[in-house]
Order: C-alpha cells, then sequence, then structure tokens
C-alpha cells in the first residue's frame, strides 16, 4: 500500500452493500473496531490483514482501509522561474482533505498545459505560494461521496475549478468570465500530486470509453480548443485555419473534421507540420506560410502577436480570428485598413463554462477523439514541463503519478 492511501477507504465487494455504499456520508465515517459505524450492527465483525501503520480491515463485503498521518507525493512550485532550472520540487506533502462541497480524488493522470508554463516560469502573477499546478486531473472519488459521485467514481477535472456564482457574469451565464473564479493548480493545489481536491459540481464524470492517459489532455486542451470554435463561430463544411498545432490544436481539427471543414495549418516544426498532415488538414505550412485560400475563421495557439497577425491575413471580409491563450506577448502594429477593415474581427478566449466541458466530452466519446500522448511519471514532472517549452514531442505530454 502506498503512502499516500487514503485514510479510509471503502471498496465494495459485494454488490449487494452498495445502496448502503452509495448513502455512506463523511460523518458516518468513523471506526467501529475498523467498521464504518453506521455499519457496525449489521454487519460481521472485522478481521485484521495487515497490522501496519496502515491498516486493512475487512468489514462484511468490505475493505476499509484506514492510514494515520497521511502524506503523498506532488511536484511543489518552489518559486516561478525559467523550467530549465527545475523549479519543481518533487517530495512529500501533507494529502489534502476535502471540505463539505468537495471531494478528494486519487490523480490517475493530469495533462500538461501551456499555461503551467506559464504559471511555473511567473508568465502569470503567483496567485498561491507553493502551488502544486496541474489542471487537467483524470481522478477516482475517495472521499466526499455523494449521490452523484459516488466513491469509486472516474471524473475529469478542468482550469476553471469553481466560481462565486453571485457575480454579474455568473447571474448572466458567463460563468467563464466570473469576476472571482477559482483556478485548478493556480489558485488551488492541482493534479501534479497523488491526491487532489476539488469542488464537486466541477468534477465531470467521464465516459468509458475514455482511458486515462487519453481523457487528461481532453480536459483543457480538448475543451479549451472547443470552445475556441465555439468562439471563432465555426459552421459546418467551413474553411478553418488553425496556427500552431500543439496539444489542443491537434484535439481540434479532429473536432473540425467531424464538422466536414477544411482544415489549414501554420506551424513551426516538421514533426507538428507532419502531424497535422496525418490527422487531415488539406494544407499544411509554416508559420511563415499564408494558406492558399481566403479562411472563414483561424484559431490560434500560440503565445504570440505576430501569429495572430497572420492569421488575421488570412482571413475573407467578415472573418474571425480567435485567440486560444491566456497570455500574449504583445499585438504589433497592424494596417487597419487591408488587415480588419471588411467587419473581420479577432476575440479572445477566456476560460470555459460547465457546459463547454460536457458537450466537448460528449462530443470527444462519439467520434473516437484519442490525442497523441507521451507519459512522464510525476517524478520527471520538470522534464514534461520542459519538453513542452521545446516543442519536443507530438501532441500532449501527461504526468502519471
Amino acid at each position: 500500500m502506498s503512502s499516500g492511501q487514503h485514510p479510509l477507504e471503502f471498496i465494495a465487494l459485494d454488490f449487494s452493500l452498495e445502496p448502503r455504499l452509495r448513502f455512506l456520508s463523511e460523518r458516518t465515517r468513523k471506526p467501529g473496531n475498523g467498521c464504518p459505524k453506521s455499519f457496525s450492527g449489521s454487519l460481521p465483525k472485522p478481521q485484521i490483514l495487515h497490522p501496519t501503520g496502515y491498516t486493512d480491515f475487512i468489514c462484511g463485503g468490505l475493505i476499509v482501509k484506514k492510514s494515520f498521518g497521511a502524506s503523498m507525493k506532488a511536484a511543489t512550485l518552489t518559486s516561478p522561474q525559467a523550467v530549465a532550472k527545475r523549479p519543481l520540487r518533487i517530495g512529500q506533502v501533507a494529502e489534502p482533505k476535502p471540505k463539505p462541497g468537495q471531494v478528494l480524488l486519487r490523480v490517475r493522470a493530469c495533462g500538461v498545459c501551456r499555461t503551467d508554463l506559464h504559471i511555473v516560469e511567473g508568465e502569470l502573477p503567483v496567485r498561491r505560494a507553493g502551488v502544486i499546478p496541474g489542471h487537467q486531473i483524470v481522478g477516482e472519488v475517495v472521499a466526499g461521496a455523494s449521490e452523484e459521485l459516488l466513491v469509486g467514481t472516474r471524473v475529469g477535472v478542468s482550469w476553471i475549478g469553481g466560481i462565486d456564482g453571485t457575480c454579474t457574469y455568473c447571474r448572466r451565464g458567463q460563468e467563464n468570465l466570473c469576476d472571482s473564479p477559482t483556478f485548478t493548480g493556480y489558485t488551488v493545489d492541482g493534479g501534479y500530486a497523488e491526491y487532489a481536491v476539488v469542488r464537486s459540481d466541477f468534477a465531470f464524470p467521464l465516459p468509458g470509453s475514455l482511458d486515462d492517459l487519453h481523457a487528461a489532455p481532453l480536459l483543457c486542451a480538448g475543451i479549451i480548443g472547443f470552445r475556441s470554435l465555439r468562439v471563432a463561430g465555426v459552421e459546418h463544411g467551413e474553411r478553418v485555419g488553425l496556427f500552431g498545432f500543439g496539444a489542443s490544436a491537434h484535439l481540434a481539427i479532429t473536432v473540425l473534421r467531424s464538422w466536414n471543414c477544411e482544415v489549414y495549418v501554420s506551424t513551426r516544426g516538421a514533426r507538428h507540420r507532419a502531424l497535422a498532415a496525418s490527422l487531415g488538414a488539406v494544407w499544411v505550412g509554416s508559420e511563415k506560410d499564408k494558406p492558399p485560400v481566403e479562411l472563414d475563421r483561424a484559431v490560434t495557439f500560440a503565445p504570440s502577436g505576430d501569429v495572430v497577425i497572420a492569421a488575421l491575413a488570412s482571413l475573407r471580409k467578415a472573418g474571425v480570428v480567435a485567440i486560444n491563450a491566456i497570455h500574449l506577448d504583445r499585438i504589433p502594429q497592424f494596417d487597419y485598413d487591408r488587415l480588419l477593415w471588411g467587419e473581420r474581427q479577432i476575440r479572445s478566449v477566456a476560460n470555459m463554462t460547465r457546459d463547454d466541458a460536457r458537450d466537448f466530452l460528449r462530443l470527444a466519446s462519439e467520434i473516437g477523439l484519442r490525442p497523441k500522448v507521451t507519459s512522464f511519471p510525476l517524478d520527471q514532472a520538470n522534464d514534461a514541463l520542459i519538453a513542452l517549452k521545446e516543442d519536443s514531442i507530438d501532441g500532449a505530454a501527461v504526468i502519471v503519478a
């Protein structure tokens, strides 16, 4: 049993006990001779399996696992700096405890996002000292369960980890623009760890068709790419340009192809261009090449203002550029008459909504979306970020705890 084992975990061995397990609440998780108090009168006396610091009991049809002073392995940001300096410290920290309205997840996989890189390198201001990054979490509920999220439920967690629910934007149904949001792996600890605590209403049950490793990149790169297509106003059958071709774009192209769109990709790196061609792009060029046709829509994925201008220069009149970036270096001066006039638009993409997440995950399951993934053990979290920065992997990086 790992040192990160949750203090009290129930594993159903007898499915006839599921109804009792289903409604087990935190207040009943008190040991009575090793059994939950609410079970002790109706189930056999427990048997000790391993009389160690971590004790397993058989309690009727359940195994009850208890630990004392539990800790977990995590990657903690010591101070924001270049990833080449390896700013994530891998070590033991206290295992988090869920509060009302939260669930504790055993992390099964966590995708690596470019936003993580912005946080670790200090391009985004520090919001939580010593934060555990990671906001594309696939986890299993081990505590804080409810009727909606049973113990053992596999869920996904994304960048938006909570909202205030009271601000003007939340009341307008624009929760992605909430004035006081919670950001997973930024304002609260994230998934570069063995366990994570998240709000239960921002945890999404995952379809069985999506395995852990391939579900993780969908939870931000996939969802935000999907929202970018919505912000750009993409309609079925249109010509769409993708400028940059990393974790998010390589998922968006599959969605676009399912909508019968023609996809044009402009990106640096021969490896990325080859991947775009293999995924069905009708044209692929370098970051300096212009698509051979005028585009209806374009989405930029690189944090570069020069890329935005290149995308804008490729649009037809009334076309839209959606900027899929939480951070941008600058917007260069450009010729309004030539590039923006004609009712062309530039729109930013800010976060995602829970509806975006649910709609995208359902679509991903329907179309069999399977991202290209390179996995890294938790001990190599710094290496995963370095690989992302250097564009040395195709598709997405995923950390496995």
